[in-house]
């Protein structure tokens, strides 16, 4: 039994994570103007960022389509695996979760489990991380995912933003309450968990430290 674990590119492990624990990345599809991207392939996070605050218009993602993903399961098939466990950042967020079922009802050679990780960046990670650790200590299918599950439940992503100019470009905040939360220089702080992302109860910080220090408190509170 060989278990092989299948991501996409927003988990944001470190190459060297991946590459040690033999996670198979699919990136998703950036567009910028008419130009597409790969995440992390055509264009690295670092060159994104640099690049974000001058982008017009704002950029798009994309997720994999069902026949790239089944490719992946393909190729790792090939190469020894005997299931395969597709975990991908939550529905609520992109359709990758959604076309990686696609793909795997698609794939008929063994059984592919596709798992909504409810999370993002890290939070999704971290799972994944956990699920490559258990499969190459020779765990089970069910007895990752029930790991992964109670995982889940305890995991929460927090964030301080900065600015709330990427959620209004991005459709993501009315511009008119944006355009307020900028002119107050309000930082919200937000917080995902279980597939919903909600701001903190907390008070909005008007300063980067005061920001951090609610973050922190909103951390501890849960």
């Amino acid at each position: 039994m060989t278990i092989r674990i299948v991501t996409d590119s927003t988990c944001d492990l470190p190459v060297e994570t991946i590459r040690e624990l033999g996670i198979a990345v699919m990136p998703l599809n950036i567009h910028i103007g008419d130009k597409a991207y790969l995440d992390g392939v055509d264009l690295s996070r670092e060159e994104f960022y640099r690049q974000l605050p001058d982008l017009n218009p704002f950029p798009k993602t994309a997720s994999p389509n069902p026949h790239a993903l089944q490719q992946l399961y393909q190729r790792l098939a090939d190469e020894g695996a005997t299931e395969i466990l597709s975990i991908h950042i939550a529905e609520s967020l992109s359709a990758t979760v959604n076309d990686a079922r696609v793909a795997a009802k698609q794939f008929s050679r063994f059984p592919v489990y596709v798992l909504d990780s409810t999370q993002l960046s890290l939070g999704t990670g971290f799972l994944v991380e956990k699920a490559a650790q258990l499969a190459a200590s020779g765990n089970s299918m069910s007895q990752i995912v029930a790991a992964l599950t109670g995982q889940m439940q305890r995991s929460y992503v927090f964030a301080a933003l900065k600015t709330l100019e990427y959620l209004r470009r991005s459709g993501r905040m009315n511009s008119a309450v944006a355009h307020i939360g900028e002119f107050l220089k309000i930082k919200p702080l937000l917080h995902m968990h279980m597939g919903k992302a909600r701001r903190s109860a907390r008070p909005h910080a008007k300063k980067c430290h005061r920001a951090t220090a609610g973050l922190v408190g909103a951390i501890r509170s849960v």
